[in-house]
Parts: C-alpha cells; sequence; structure tokens
C-alpha cells in the first residue's frame, strides 16, 4: 500500500512538472519565449519600406501583426491603458521620456540585440537625454520639422522669377499672417501635432520651445490664431499625398513624409514639383524609436523584430525608401548617395546646431497646451 502511494506521488510530480514545463513554453506566459509565433508591431504610418516585414518573416518564422498610427497622442492612450496588445512600439522621444517615467515600457535585453553596435553614437547620445543609459529604446529614424512646398506654387505666391530655396527656408512663410495668405488658395496644411507647431511658434517668437510658462504659450496661440484664416486641414499623415498629387502646396510637416512626397510627386512624372525646407534660425529635431511596453506578451519576438531592424542593410533600405535619417551609422555605406548627400535628411553640422529638442512636460503645462490647440483647431 504504502509502496503504490509513493508511486502515484511520483506521477503526480512528473505530470505537475510536464504542465508547468507546457505553461513556460507558451508564447504569451510571462517566462521568457523562443522567437516564434506572432509580434505586433505598432508604428507610425507610411514608415517602413514594403518589403522589409516580409523578409523578416521569410527568415525568422514569425509572423508581423502591423498596425499603424499617426499621433504620437495615440499610441500613448493605448499603452497608458495598459493591456494594448503590442509588443513593439514607436515613441518619439519626448513622450517616450516621460513614458519610462510612468513605468510603461520594460528594459531592453540587449544580449539579444547583436546589432546593437551599429547604432550611430552621436545619436544614441542625443537620445540618451530622455532615456538615460540608452536602457529601454534604441533609435529607428529621425527628421526634423520644417515646410514642405510646391515650388511652381511658391514661385508664383513669393512672385519670384528663380530659385525659391532660400526664400523658403524662413518661419516668415508660416508665421506672417500676409505671407501665408499668398498659398491660401493652393492650400495649406500643418500637423495635427501641437509638440510640433506650438513648439515652433514659440521659437518664431524668440521664446524657448520647450517653455512651459502660460504666458509664452498664449502668445504662441495667438500668432497661430492669426495665422489659423488661412490653414486649410490639420493632419498628420493626409498632407504627403496631397503635396505630392498637387492638391495643396504648402505644409508645415515631417522631412522625410514631405520627402517621400518629392518622390511620389517625381514619379507620377506630373508637372508637380516638391521641395523641404529646414527654416534658418531653428527647427526642431526629434527621434523615433523602438520599444517594448511592460506587457508584452512576446518579448524573444520583439527583440529579434529590432534586431533585424538594426542590421544595416534593413536600416539603409528604410532610409532609401523614407528619406528619413536612422541612428544606424553602419547602414551610411549603404544609403543611396541622393539621400545620405541631400543636406535636408542628413543636414550638415552649421544645420545641426541650430536644430533644437523638445522634452517631456509636466500634466499641468500639457493640459494647458491641449486646451489651447483645441481652441486654435476650431479658430474660436
Amino acid at each position: 500500500m504504502i509502496a503504490t502511494i509513493r508511486i502515484d506521488l511520483k506521477q503526480a510530480l512528473f505530470s505537475f512538472a510536464l504542465s508547468v514545463s507546457a505553461v513556460v513554453a507558451l508564447p504569451g506566459a510571462s517566462s521568457p519565449v523562443s522567437a516564434q509565433g506572432t509580434v505586433n508591431v505598432y508604428n507610425w504610418s507610411d514608415y517602413v519600406e514594403p518589403t522589409v516585414i516580409e523578409a523578416f518573416t521569410k527568415e525568422t518564422g514569425i509572423k508581423v501583426k502591423y498596425d499603424t498610427f499617426d499621433a504620437n497622442e495615440t499610441l500613448e492612450t493605448k499603452l497608458l491603458a495598459g493591456r494594448s496588445g503590442y509588443d513593439v512600439v514607436t515613441p518619439t522621444a519626448y513622450f517616450l521620456e516621460r513614458q519610462i517615467k510612468a513605468g510603461i515600457f520594460q528594459k531592453l535585453d540587449k544580449s539579444r540585440l547583436k546589432n546593437l553596435g551599429n547604432v550611430w553614437p552621436e545619436i544614441a547620445k542625443r537620445l540618451a537625454a530622455y532615456d538615460p543609459g540608452n536602457e529601454f529604446a534604441v533609435n529607428y529614424m529621425w527628421g526634423t520639422t520644417g515646410i514642405g512646398y510646391n515650388v511652381a506654387r511658391a514661385r508664383e505666391a513669393l512672385k519670384v522669377g528663380g530659385s525659391v530655396t532660400d526664400a523658403m527656408a524662413n518661419w516668415d512663410v508660416v508665421f506672417k499672417p500676409e505671407n501665408l495668405a499668398r498659398f491660401k488658395d493652393c492650400g495649406v496644411h500643418m500637423l495635427d501635432s501641437p509638440d510640433d507647431v506650438m513648439t515652433a511658434a514659440l521659437k518664431y517668437l524668440g521664446l524657448n520651445p520647450n517653455s512651459q510658462a502660460q504666458g509664452d504659450l498664449e502668445k504662441a496661440a495667438d500668432l497661430m490664431m492669426k495665422i489659423r484664416p488661412h490653414v486649410r486641414k490639420f493632419h498628420s499623415s493626409e498632407y504627403l499625398n496631397a503635396l505630392a498629387s498637387g492638391e495643396i502646396c504648402l505644409v508645415l510637416g515631417w522631412s522625410g513624409d514631405v520627402k517621400q512626397a518629392q518622390k511620389r510627386a517625381a514619379e507620377a512624372r506630373g508637372n508637380v514639383e516638391v521641395a523641404y525646407a529646414i527654416p534658418k534660425g531653428g527647427a526642431q529635431m526629434w527621434f523615433d524609436n523602438f520599444a517594448i511596453p511592460k506587457d508584452a506578451r512576446n518579448v524573444a519576438a520583439a527583440h529579434a523584430f529590432i534586431d533585424y531592424m538594426l542590421r544595416p542593410e534593413v536600416a539603409a533600405k528604410n532610409s532609401n525608401f523614407l528619406s528619413y535619417a536612422n541612428g544606424n551609422l553602419a547602414s551610411q555605406k549603404l544609403i543611396d548617395k541622393a539621400v545620405l548627400e541631400d543636406k535636408t535628411v542628413y543636414p550638415d553640422a552649421a544645420t545641426m546646431a541650430s536644430l533644437y529638442t523638445i522634452s517631456a512636460r509636466d500634466q499641468r503645462t500639457q493640459r494647458t497646451i491641449n486646451r489651447l490647440w483645441t481652441r486654435i483647431k476650431t479658430g474660436r
């Protein structure tokens, strides 16, 4: 009888061990899992070379569920609510900064990132201002916020016979009402992003783009209200195709999006020529970065995806397609000359020195900005 009990107990313990092993091996369990299954990625719209995702799956066997957003606020709302369902997300650095402080992300397991040595030290150093020690994120792409325009329409608006390059590289085009009014009929769009537009207004007024003083923010809003009648739409992705097709002629937008519009307009072989200008006197430099939410279900696959994107040939393929600069130094030898030597994509040292970055704001300031932005967009 005693022997029978002992045998049954061994069998029970063996069965229990098997069941525990099975739970540990399940994708989505809290313990580390193998790089397999599906990785859920949440990235900006129009922000990856089309064949990259397919190539990653073909090589690794990991399927990719790829969703897109066009505003940091959309991403942040999902992350703060918890259980977003995403394994890899791409916040801009100043959002990353406050999301790290909120405990939203897990530290990267750098032992799983074999290609981490390809990062560009200068960009990693700038990113460390938001993510000390670069513990939670690696840079994907970076760029500037400036002025995209239809060259022919700009000549007409400014009544210039020759090049308009220097004239358009000036915030006066956007923030002087009488200047922006010249572009009203052919269509003006602006980013639906106070962190890009209002900071540019603050800089134009000679104020700190990172100012949290209510008086400064009110001044920026007052300036925006003066030019508001000439703005057709605030949107953070529609302008790309609208500019390429000639539907609009001027946008306050992101560098790579405007460069993509430029490429699409050229490919269409129509009469639309698009250009991008980094305004003299300073423009915003921003960084979009890969990070892993704390509640990610497939952590191993998330690291595998990030590591794949850090390969020089993959980073170069993305930059060549997107016309955005990336934080991968090793990729530069593989980037098309037309992209690498374009000073509106990879600015020269003097322009780099003039660029500013913005930091995370406290909740009180953010509420003030949100209120002012609603007023600006509605025009009331």
